[in-house]
């Protein structure tokens, strides 16, 4: 058959030209489909992202290709472009204004994906609020508190505050450190106060991986601030040791007092 032969058929049939880019429209889409969630696949493998994450992920990839594959139909289909663009803009303006907040969430959770300040876990401090992290989505952090409340905080709202992240170090990432700081007043020698401190510090040293330790940050005329440094394999511990320390503390100081 000539080309020709073909022409005059397109030409009698105008209906074929129509499901021929139909065809390839649907073709080409399918094909741009799999290779995109293909290559998403490899990224979120690489980068550890959170099944649910990752899924949020490839669902917006598709919904982008499924939406070029509309536009362009819409537009084999006949509809006048001028039409066509105006119905897109009022879609995505609607879209946008609808979802800002969600978009936004989506792009900072991803943001902390990639840069990773922290992950499941890890015993954090964001904004005054800390506890240990349970569970990282693309629209919110869960954090479990000291007092045994889950508390959700949006990934936009993350990205505003700043973050301590108390695990210790790279060289010895199984271990957190937290800090906390305690005031003393002149009333007994710094000797005799850090002797109080050492006494208390060694009834934890057999239970704790590493031995508890304190350091003066600031000397006034009033006061003398100290930054104490505990050390746990389970972020959890941190829950019951920090008060316990604070309450021996507490109570030695008090005690010391009255003797002097």
């Amino acid at each position: 058959m000539s080309l020709m032969y073909f022409e005059d058929v397109f030409v009698e049939y105008p209906y074929l030209t129509t499901i021929l880019w139909v065809i390839v429209i649907a073709a080409v889409a399918a094909v741009l489909e799999r290779l995109i969630t293909r290559w998403l696949r490899r990224f979120i493998k690489r980068t550890e992202m959170p099944p649910d994450v990752g899924n949020g992920l490839i669902l917006t990839a598709r919904l982008l290709v499924l939406i070029g594959a509309v536009v362009a139909l819409l537009n084999v289909g006949g509809i006048p472009s001028d039409i066509l663009v105006a119905f897109s803009a009022m879609g995505g303006a609607a879209i946008g204004f609808a979802s800002t907040r969600t978009i936004g969430n989506f792009i900072a959770g991803l943001y902390l994906l990639i840069t990773r300040p922290f992950r499941v876990g890890d015993y954090v401090r964001i904004d005054g609020m800390e506890g240990i992290v349970k569970e990282i989505t693309i629209n919110y952090a869960k954090i479990l508190t000291p007092a045994n409340t889950v508390i959700s905080i949006s990934t936009q709202r993350i990205l505003d505050k700043e973050i301590t992240n108390y695990r210790f170090s790279e060289e010895e990432s199984n271990l957190f450190c937290y800090g906390f700081e305690l005031n003393f007043d002149h009333s007994l020698p710094t000797e005799k106060l850090e002797e109080m401190l050492d006494s208390v510090i060694e009834r934890y040293t057999e239970k704790l991986p590493k031995k508890p330790e304190y350091q003066l940050t600031k000397l006034t005329r009033l006061e003398r601030n100290y930054m104490f440094y505990i050390y746990v394999e389970d972020p959890r511990d941190i829950f019951i040791l920090q008060p316990q320390l604070l309450k021996e503390i507490t109570q030695s100081w008090d005690k010391a007092k009255t003797q002097s």
